[in-house]
């Protein structure tokens, strides 16, 4: 093989050289020429955050997603090419000869060894699992063949500086700390006013941390009292964030700066996030992957977990734009449970849809959603149902869509599923399903956080639970159609309740663009007859929605019509979904914060409604 530089192109070695060693060197080169390009989209991140260059951020973001799956192919391809007509090249059908198995045995034990001293080796791991399934029969997806196990452990792995810096606020004005910190960044933007930003923040964070220390002699910082901040800004969107953990006596206190521009295009500190809630929702499953340069992705994941620790590592791999190696985790810390567990799968709760078969494990917290043969929506097609889904991953979340991971060929042990599941498969989605004595193979899955549906919520919430609900699913709608999504059918069962009290839409096989959708009134009727008829008066285009009708379908309940009219009226007037369809054509990118503005420095500061936040 022959490779050099992290921006060239892959070259096979010629078949009669080949060798377990050469293949697994051929692997590694792929993957460093993935993750240098990975760090790279972060490295750039940083220069349009300085120039305001939003729609940049947003490309950048949606474009990196796709990095993976191309640099595998591109492996796989290459690879593939270098070993046709050799003969540890694998056979077309489930069976290795003997030789090829040893090859390919020799080939992840000699992989092994080049991560010994490697920075990414768990990311390196499951690059190499994801070009060996291409080549490999599925029948050879065991520890034997490919890391189901890592190796390499990755708890004390660092970049070659440290991964975080620490400051002493003993001795020293915590105002002038912070100056100091956000200036380490090195951000080539002008700060509005960074002396008088950082006064505000600290006064807030000494207020916060005097409600968290003990009372008496505890509630002194001690002698080695240490603030301990990530070396890179996080990018997401518009904003930029400090990320950290004040270390006082052995407790870990996780906060985060929220760094924006103002109008006038400076920087500014714009809020303090001071608990694990406030981290785990800057980090949620619901919202873009961030942007942040990492050498050793293990040490930021680490440090991430030690702020928000009920939060899976897969997620927080996930979060960081490291979304295979999320789905490794995922999949780890799943067939773990289930080696724990005895439980059985069964239907999900809540109303079954139309074109996805949901079911879920109750003992573990996601839910598996398979696409049914016989979709009953009129148009609707499989490949319809896979491109929304991958549009709704390419697209800004907004911290109003679930995220999921989309998995191939999931072998689940039979006698795990419910009878009824089991032959409700059978019946709905038997083109994705293999069965053998002991196994189900999924063919095709999303999976993603389960959550409560919101019509079961609303049936039994209180007075005031319920206002608070249906206040949130209005605001998710308003959020939607600000970072240009039209939901389509925005029936309560397709929204679910977060741990956190978040309404988050997960149907997305009727979502389209906002710019795509037509805004109308009904117009008057001619007559008494064309009122009372079965079809309407008036044409009805494809894309043509009519806001007035929502009532009809959304607001049965007396209590749930009170608390929309009360909060939520104008969704029911097409002016507003023009408006706002307006601004999406405009291609303006609204701020949708995802903090609460009491946690802003200036929190009087009113927010323009659609929001716009970072």
């Amino acid at each position: 093989m022959r490779y050099s530089g992290d921006h060239q192109r892959i070259e096979p070695v010629a078949p009669r050289r080949l060798s377990p060693d050469a293949v697994a060197r051929m692997i590694l080169a792929g993957f460093d020429r993935h993750y240098s390009l990975f760090r790279y989209g972060a490295q750039r991140a940083k220069a349009l955050f300085e120039s305001g260059d939003w729609h940049g951020i947003q490309r950048l973001s949606s474009e990196r997603i796709e990095y993976y799956d191309m640099r595998v192919r591109e492996c796989a391809a290459a690879l593939g090419q270098a070993l046709r007509g050799s003969d540890s090249a694998p056979a077309s059908g489930p069976a290795l000869t003997a030789a090829q198995a040893a090859f390919w045995q020799d080939t992840k034990a000699l992989y092994v060894g080049l991560l010994a001293t490697h920075r990414q080796p768990e990311c390196a791991e499951t690059f190499f699992n994801s070009v060996s399934c291409r080549i490999l029969h599925r029948s050879y997806f065991n520890n034997d063949f490919i890391f189901v196990r890592p190796t390499v452990a990755t708890e004390y792995i660092d970049d070659a500086l440290p991964s975080y810096r620490s400051y002493y606020p003993l001795g020293a004005d915590l105002q002038d700390t912070i100056v100091r910190m956000v200036a380490d960044f090195g951000l080539a933007a002008p700060y509005a006013d960074l002396p008088a930003d950082a006064r505000r923040l600290a006064r807030l964070a000494i207020r916060q941390l005097r409600l968290r220390l003990p009372r008496g002699i505890g509630r002194r910082l001690a002698p080695d009292c240490q603030i301990q901040v990530l070396n890179t800004l996080f990018f997401r969107n518009k904003g930029a964030y400090v990320v950290g953990r004040l270390i006082n006596q052995t407790a870990i206190h996780p906060f985060a700066i929220a760094l924006l521009h103002n109008p006038g295009g400076q920087v500014r500190l714009d809020a303090l996030l001071h608990t694990s809630d406030d981290l785990s929702t800057l980090f949620s499953f619901t919202r873009a992957y961030f942007l942040v340069d990492m050498e050793a992705p293990a040490a930021y994941v680490e440090f991430l977990n030690s702020l928000f620790p009920r939060k899976p590592k897969a997620e927080i791999y996930t979060t960081l734009g490291l979304q295979k190696q999320g789905k490794t985790l995922f999949y780890r810390d799943f067939l773990y449970h289930l080696s724990h567990s005895h439980d059985a799968f069964d239907y999900a709760p809540g109303i079954q849809g139309m074109v996805m078969t949901v079911f879920t494990l109750p003992s573990y917290p996601y839910v598996f959603k398979l696409i049914r043969d016989r979709i009953a929506k009129d148009g609707m097609t499989e490949a319809t149902v896979r491109r929304k889904y991958q549009m709704v991953k390419m697209h800004d979340r907004v911290g109003r869509m679930a995220d999921t991971w989309e998995y191939s060929l999931v072998a689940l042990p039979k006698r795990r599923f419910s009878p009824r599941l089991l032959e409700g498969l059978r019946t709905e989605v038997p083109s994705l399903i293999e069965e053998t004595e002991d196994t189900v193979l999924l063919k095709h899955v999303y999976i993603e956080r389960r959550m409560t549906p919101l019509n079961l919520y609303l049936t039994h919430a209180s007075d005031a639970a319920l206002e608070a609900a249906v206040r949130q699913y209005g605001q998710a709608i308003r959020e939607l159609a600000a970072a240009n999504i039209f939901p389509g059918d925005m029936l309560y069962k397709n929204f679910g309740v977060t741990r956190l009290g978040r309404i988050v839409f997960y149907d997305y096989d009727e979502i389209q663009r906002m710019t795509e959708m037509q805004f109308r009134r009904i117009p008057p009727a001619p007559n008494e007859e064309a009122e009372l008829a079965s079809e309407p008066w008036y044409p009805v285009g494809p894309n043509d929605v009519f806001p007035e009708e929502f009532r009809h379908f959304l607001l049965g309940d007396p209590r749930v019509r009170a608390a929309f009219l009360a909060h939520h009226a104008e969704l029911l007037d097409a002016q507003w979904w023009q408006d706002c369809r307006a601004r999406a054509a405009q291609g303006r990118i609204e701020d949708i914060f995802p903090y609460d503005n009491a946690r802003r420095l200036q929190s009087s500061t009113p927010r323009p409604y659609p929001r716009s936040t970072p």
